[in-house]
Formats: structure tokens, sequence, C-alpha cells
């Protein structure tokens, strides 16, 4: 029986304006892979903060986890953090 795991993704945007385009653009082509995303930002009288981080619960193996995070590393002014949980 092979174990399932939780693969989530944190990912971490600089100038969030800036590069929101593309990171949406490699969103919708993993789309199907994506069970859960929240976006955080935050917010302040004077200004929007520039940084904002998306959190993805991604569903599909591992190699394909893997493909999704090497296209948002591509991507300038993205950080890509992967964690990956056993089920037991």
């Amino acid at each position: 029986m092979t174990k399932s795991k939780h693969l989530i993704c944190g990912i971490h945007i600089t100038h969030r304006l800036e590069h929101s385009l593309q990171v949406q653009q490699v969103l919708t082509e993993f789309g199907k892979n994506i069970k859960t995303r929240l976006g955080l930002h935050e917010i302040n009288d004077a200004s929007d903060e520039p940084n904002g981080i998306v959190l993805i619960e991604f569903v599909g193996s591992e190699d394909k986890f893997d493909e999704f995070a090497q296209k948002l590393n591509e991507i300038v002014g993205v950080e890509v953090k992967k964690m990956v949980f056993n089920h037991t």
C-alpha cells in the first residue's frame, strides 16, 4: 500500500504587484493540482506591503510538485519552500 503525503508549498513574492502575473500563470498551469490556496499580505495605513506569501496544498506526485516549485523559483523575486508530511 502506497502512503500518501501532504505536499505544502510556501511562496514568498517580493514586489507582488510586479511579479504576481507570472506567479498566477504558474498557478493556473498547475490548477488541477492545487487543493488549497491561501494568500497573505500586510496592509497598513500608508500603503500596501509590497511583499506577500501564498500557501499551497498540492495534490499529485512529488515529481509534479517539484516541477511546480521549479517553475515558480525561475521567476525573479519569488522564493519557494517545500514542506512534505507523510501520512502515518
